[in-house]
């Protein structure tokens, strides 16, 4: 049931992106540009992410605990930014609306239950939200970095250019604080949870 959850999980996100692989390259006509356009989204390459490693536990390989909190933190914090933040800015139709869904909306759901149903329980330690901090804050100097560049930020609330150099540290920082705290809480979370593979010493 775990390598069935798994690849249900997969094919939501590889199902999400190819239907948005194809909707931009409709407007880039490049495969290589197409893939630079859609590589600047959080969404996109963490949806990715999630794609390969759960098509890796599909077929019988094992991650990591701590691959597997983080992953499910990064994508849910995919779904909590949109709803918060994003949807009401973007309203997509047709194929790329289905994208949308499926990437924004689905897949978070989908690997959080995964997670909560499937993934080993009592492993993951107490410093383990600092280093699932690690990824977002990468994307974060690379997003900056590819901004200062050619002058466009995928999304609003790091778009320095518009709001300041400040006020984007501030918006980012907030991020990073409550990432952190939705860390502790999946660590304690972990802890008890009732489902998943057997009890571990931490």
């Amino acid at each position: 049931m775990p390598k069935v959850a798994a690849a249900l999980v997969a094919i939501v996100c590889w199902a999400g992106l190819a239907i948005q692989f194809g909707h931009t390259y409709g407007f880039e006509h490049r495969i290589g540009l197409t893939l630079w356009v859609i590589a600047r989204f959080f969404t996109v390459v963490t949806n990715l992410l999630v794609a390969l490693v759960m098509t890796w536990v599909a077929i019988g390989r094992r991650a990591s605990p701590e691959v597997l909190g983080g992953l499910t933190l990064s994508i849910i914090l995919v779904g909590v930014v949109y709803w918060a933040l994003l949807q009401n800015l973007h309203h997509p139709d047709g194929l790329a609306h289905v994208a949308n869904i499926l990437l924004h909306r689905v897949s978070p759901v989908a690997m959080a239950l995964w997670w909560l149903l499937f993934a080993p329980r009592a492993r993951l330690r107490w410093s383990a939200p600092w280093w699932w901090l690690i990824y977002p804050v990468a994307y974060f100097g690379f997003i900056l970095a590819r901004g200062h560049l050619d002058g466009r930020y995928p999304y609003p609330f790091i778009d320095v250019g518009h709001l300041g150099w400040s006020q984007v540290a501030m918006n980012a920082g907030g991020i990073a604080l409550a990432f952190i705290l939705a860390g502790y809480a999946m660590v304690w979370i972990d802890g008890w949870r009732p489902l998943g593979s057997k009890r571990a010493r931490r």
